[in-house]
């Protein structure tokens, strides 16, 4: 192989591709990105929340995967796909998208993606609509579904009522009761006990994968404004990043934070089912992104640039 073209070879590159380009209106097709670059080089990948282009919805990222490159040992690919779909008929653009790689911007060729309508047969007749069939619900039924929560309501109000009587019977000390002055919790703590319990539900484990990226951002978005004084409330993943861009923050902190926000958004509005590795990942993106840019006293850290990390 030349000088030549051993050097093109390590380029970093990056390729948009359609599994289909053209499809029925309401079906899906698979939007995937390849990106060629050195093992040594940070990707920051662009941020696509609810649709790629007006009227191409994005139903949801499937995977991303790293293959190492077997002719080159310094090199690898990177996959991301996007499930994509479209509700209306027509030629759409799916446009250019720009990818970071290192200090450089690379961007991907514009690809085109065309959706026909549905034919309908007008020679068959039309159908009435069925009844829906009853289905009887007694009591016992309800109970059986929801003994657990009786049982919990029972023994809530059983405790109740024991405080309230001890209460109620209890002495009544005479002594003056000095309050106790507590110290202001630091943030990170706030943060990091939160994010402890949060793990320890084991929500997505047992299929509550948007409750858990929904307190997972909760608790994010509240450090956020404890650790730099920065609204979070009612924002979006943009605005979010947009107060933050005078912040002295490591590149590897916004990237870590891209990841947790732009997934979330995906579950909580495309319902994205991310893998098993993913929701761990935001985790513990999560408790390293507070950590790293926790406050310390008398230090120069800081904490992280605008584009999803891998």
């Amino acid at each position: 192989m030349s000088l030549w073209q051993m050097a093109y070879a390590q380029t970093p590159n990056v390729t948009a591709q359609l599994d289909s380009t053209a499809i029925p209106i309401g079906q899906q097709t698979m939007l995937r990105f390849f990106v060629h670059v050195s093992k040594k080089q940070v990707v920051g990948f662009p941020v696509i929340a609810d649709s790629v282009a007006p009227k191409l919805q994005v139903v949801g990222m499937v995977k991303t995967d790293t293959l190492p490159d077997k002719d080159h040992s310094g090199m690898q690919t990177i996959r991301r796909n996007y499930l994509i779909t479209s509700f209306d008929a027509g030629t759409y653009t799916v446009p250019s998208f720009t990818f970071k790689i290192g200090k450089d911007s690379v961007k991907t060729e514009p690809l085109t993606l065309q959706v026909t309508s549905v034919k309908v047969d007008t020679t068959k007749g039309v159908f009435d609509i069925k009844q829906p069939i009853g289905v009887s619900y007694s009591f016992w039924d309800w109970l059986r579904d929801h003994w657990l929560s009786v049982v919990l309501v029972l023994l809530g109000i059983g405790i109740i009522a024991g405080i309230i009587w001890y209460y109620k019977k209890r002495p009544k000390p005479e002594a003056i009761v000095i309050p106790e002055v507590k110290p202001q919790v630091p943030a990170h703590l706030i943060a990091l006990s939160k994010l402890e319990e949060l793990r320890n539900k084991k929500l997505w484990q047992t299929e509550q994968v948007k409750p858990y990226y929904i307190e997972l951002t909760d608790i994010i978005r509240e450090y956020i404004e404890l650790r730099y004084n920065v609204k979070t409330n009612e924002k979006t993943t943009d605005e979010i990043f947009a107060g933050l861009r005078n912040v002295d923050m490591e590149p590897v902190n916004r990237n870590r934070l891209q990841q947790i926000l732009t997934l979330a958004d995906l579950v909580k509005f495309a319902k994205a089912q991310p893998l098993p590795t993913e929701n761990e990942e935001s985790m513990d993106n999560a408790i390293a992104f507070v950590q790293s840019t926790q406050a310390v006293a008398n230090s120069g850290r800081k904490g992280g640039a605008a584009h999803g990390m891998v």
